[in-house]
């Protein structure tokens, strides 16, 4: 969820094509000496009575926001000169139109300057912004290493919103002394009051993942600190906040230091996780028994209880907030994970998440209204390389036709 943004920004991968834009700057670039040319075409073919001053008041105006100071008070100056020097050839410098139309286009011309300042420092305080924002995203919601206790680990995050970078979705890996443990999760509601709670989570979670012996035990710390949380919310989320979240481990042997061969899983409402095995094949882990999601535990309550499943070497484990099951196309049909990945295999959980969100692209039109966040952790098989050689898992011509797609 190239890697775009990884957790939160666009990249562009190998064979993409680069936007067109290339004609659009050069008009750009070309536009205030055409303005100020064809002003004096204009003056030139016209009487007397008519004028070219707006056009020269315009190329400053049109420099302003697209190039720099000095280009700007260059472009000013050219459109002055071109202003006078026409009255001059016209015979008419002396005559008051003349005066007022020069000092119109020494006015604009302060006033594009003017305009340049403020739209670069905008465009600096823009900046800073995003740097801000990107830095509070790896605090707040950092991406985990490739290599987790052995384990290879992959993690996107897709904001619905352009130039945003966190929302209400999380996901952590930890590798601790009862194995590698993780949480996605969803918190309900938007903005700074969902990231609050998503830092609640994530600070909750590493410590209880360290210091429980048991999943069901992390699951209660984290409802026991949402409660807390909710005890400082104000208004609705006071009452109805809670979070979605799916909670797994994956434990070593005792003393050999590799994995036993099975995950543990603690579901709270949660959209279930996909198994991916080596050969293609693909698991739905529903739970046995729904679960109200963390937060939630003042309306009925009830043990969690852990569900262990297979987790042979060569699968691959893939978590994902409902941004991704509830992605909609322009016919209003839901993106259904499980069946556009069921018979495909992939060299990684890094290729199996760009694939993923470039399908889901596809899908919908490259629109969508909710934030999305994957997590993939695969148990390698024996020999298995660090990093397996990359392929093509999407067919070039969109990923609708699922028969052209890699299988088994």
């Amino acid at each position: 969820m190239g890697h775009p943004r990884r957790v939160t920004g666009g990249g562009r991968r190998r064979g993409e094509s680069r936007p067109a834009y290339g004609g659009a700057r050069s008009f750009i670039r070309a536009l205030p000496p055409l303005v100020i040319m064809g002003g004096v075409l204009f003056d030139v073919e016209t009487p007397p009575a008519y004028t070219a001053a707006p056009l020269f008041s315009a190329a400053p105006l049109i420099a302003a926001p697209f190039f720099s100071l000095l280009t700007t008070l260059l472009t000013g100056i050219a459109a002055l000169l071109a202003s006078v020097g026409l009255h001059v050839y016209n015979g008419t410098v002396d005559e008051i139109p003349a005066l007022t139309e020069t000092l119109t286009v020494l006015t604009v011309s302060a006033l594009a300057l003017l305009i340049n300042r403020v739209v670069r420092r905008s465009g600096k305080q823009l900046a800073s912004a995003r740097v801000i924002a990107e830095t509070a995203q790896k605090a707040v919601l950092p991406m985990p290493a490739e290599r987790i206790g052995g384990l290879q680990c992959a993690a996107r995050y897709e904001a619905a919103q352009a130039d945003a970078f966190i929302g209400g979705d999380l996901f952590a890996v930890q590798d601790t002394p009862h194995g590698v443990r993780l949480v996605v999760g969803d918190v309900r509601g938007k903005g700074l009051d969902a990231v609050e709670a998503v830092a609640v989570v994530i600070g909750a979670f590493r410590e209880a993942a360290e210091q429980e012996r048991t999943l069901e035990g992390v699951a209660q710390r984290l409802e026991r600190a949402l409660a807390r949380e909710g005890t400082r919310r104000h208004g609705l989320d006071a009452f109805e906040g809670f979070t979605t979240a799916v909670l797994a481990e994956i434990p070593r042997t005792d003393g050999s230091g590799t994995f036993g061969g099975f995950v543990r899983v603690v579901n709270r409402g949660h959209p279930p996780p996909l198994m991916l095995y080596a050969d293609g094949r693909l698991d739905l882990m529903e739970p046995a028994e729904a679960a109200l999601p963390l937060g939630m535990g003042d309306l009925a309550v009830w043990p969690d209880r852990a569900e262990a499943k297979p987790y042979p070497p060569g699968a691959t484990l893939l978590f994902y907030t409902d941004g991704l099951s509830e992605a909609r196309n322009a016919q209003g049909v839901f993106y259904d994970p499980a069946e556009r990945l069921a018979g495909r295999i992939f060299p990684g959980p890094e290729e199996l998440l760009d694939a993923l969100v470039d399908d889901v692209r596809l899908h919908t039109g490259g629109g969508s209204t909710d934030d999305m966040a994957l997590l993939a952790v695969s148990r390698p098989a024996a020999g298995q390389p660090e990093r397996r050689r990359t392929m093509p898992v999407v067919p070039p011509g969109g990923g609708g036709d699922r028969s052209h797609g890699h299988r088994a």
